[in-house]
């Protein structure tokens, strides 16, 4: 049977691809080259897969560099609208700040302007107590006087009944009665208008406590009104900085302990909080003021630590310009890929995602040309496949400084940055970083 067929192979290949021969003749000899129909076809097949082959290989090219285009396009697009997202991050953190500055000034001339009102309502309030005081006194004498008034006149009429026979001998004495009760009058009518007088002040500080107590609301109106919007300001600030934190499994509230520990004096704190209040001056209101503005104060120093924290930690992009994402972090055929490949143009600048120390800077195996950071915390960031190197080894960086190019060096099938985190050694993801960082940066 596979003779046969072979047979009818050979027969059906004879009659499409007859025998040739091709001759070669030199000047001594001449020779022929037998060209069988199955060699024939041998060629013919061989140079088919040839071909196919060609268009194939052109199309993934042609069709990859296509790809690469709308990816490079759309890559650029979502770095222009990340860098003005970054920008109005900016632009609000610094308003936030000198709402904040502002708000504090504020704050500080109202505890002032309210310390006077106190004083002035103080003295206001004295004031018209000595008023209602001398106003009593007045009143008492008034009265006493009044008494004298209406004896006197009794008196008088007793001695006009006494008759007309005596008038001659008593004139004398009806005259001083007549006297004293004119000076009485007068006396009398003094008292009644410095009584008036007095009733007048006592009505005008009155009215001057009045105005003193209204505009004391209205000024514990607008501090209520500074403190919630300091309040809100702080919130919304703190909010993103928490998030970004707590995305990339870091405890805020232990870091900020570890902040203050080693904070080395610059650009920290925003000053001393407010001093405790005087023992007379601690009534129920001002306790509540003193403990929100305490509150706010203490916002503010948290959100100045979680700044010296965020320079301090990779949460910032290694590359400012156009590029794709060519391999995440995880397994890659069968093995730990411990960073992110991001794919750009050779010679794209590399810049420190945050401050620290470059602890190597030169030739590793598997990472050809490589720049390695130490951070804060323990943290690592290495930088891999660089065409060059622009830092040397125990050089201080910060975030943002240009430490090398993206090249082709190393196991690396193509330009590319390979770009890695490292927690005490251990290879995080530094995607984690990058996007909790966007929510700040």
């Amino acid at each position: 049977m596979p003779a046969r067929l072979s047979h009818r192979v050979h027969a059906f290949l004879e009659r499409r691809l007859p025998e040739q021969r091709l001759f070669l003749k030199s000047d001594t000899a001449t020779r022929f080259v037998r060209l069988r129909p199955s060699t024939q076809a041998a060629v013919i097949l061989g140079t088919g897969l040839i071909v196919a082959w060609t268009i194939v290989a052109t199309a993934i090219v042609v069709m990859d560099q296509i790809g690469a285009g709308g990816s490079q396009e759309r890559m650029q697009r979502e770095q222009a609208m990340y860098e003005m997202r970054l920008d109005d991050m900016s632009r609000e953190r610094d308003l936030r700040a000198a709402e904040a500055a502002a708000a504090q000034e504020r704050f500080a001339l109202a505890l002032q302007q309210v310390s006077e009102m106190q004083a002035a309502l103080l003295t206001s309030e004295e004031r018209r107590k000595e008023l209602e005081t001398g106003i009593g006194v007045i009143q008492a004498t008034l009265k006493h006087t009044m008494r004298e008034r209406d004896a006197a006149r009794a008196e008088a009429l007793e001695l006009a009944d006494a008759g007309e026979g005596q008038a001659a001998a008593e004139g004398p004495a009806v005259e001083d009665v007549t006297g004293t009760l004119e000076f009485l009058t007068d006396a009398l009518d003094r008292t009644a208008g410095e009584r008036d007088l007095m009733a007048q002040a006592a009505d005008g500080a009155q009215e001057e406590t009045r105005e003193v107590a209204y505009e004391m609301r209205l000024l514990e109106e607008r501090h209520n009104e500074i403190f919630a919007r300091l309040e809100d300001a702080v919130t919304v600030s703190m909010e993103p900085l928490d998030r970004m934190f707590t995305e990339a499994g870091m405890n805020p509230d232990d870091l900020i302990d570890t902040i203050r520990q080693g904070y080395s004096g610059q650009g920290g704190p925003l000053g001393p909080l407010l001093p405790p209040l005087p023992a007379d001056e601690a009534d129920a209101g001002a306790i509540a003021d003193h403990a929100r503005a305490s509150a706010i104060l203490d916002g503010l120093d948290r959100m100045n630590m979680y700044r010296i924290a965020a320079e301090r930690l990779p949460f910032a992009m290694p590359l400012k310009t156009s590029f794709r994402y060519t391999s995440p972090f995880g397994r890659r055929w069968g093995r730990a890929h411990e960073g992110v490949d991001l794919a750009g143009a050779h010679g794209s600048p590399i810049y420190a995602t945050a401050d620290g120390v470059v602890t190597h800077a030169g030739p590793e195996s598997g990472y050809g040309q490589l720049v390695t950071i130490r951070h804060e915390f323990g943290l690592e960031t290495r930088y891999g496949h660089l065409s060059g190197i622009d830092v040397k080894v125990g050089q201080k960086v910060s975030r943002g400084d240009k430490i090398g190019a993206m090249g082709n060096t190393g196991r690396s099938t193509g330009t590319h940055l390979h770009y890695e985190v490292r927690v005490n050694g251990s290879a995080k993801n530094p995607m984690t970083y990058i996007k909790a960082g966007k929510n700040v940066f």
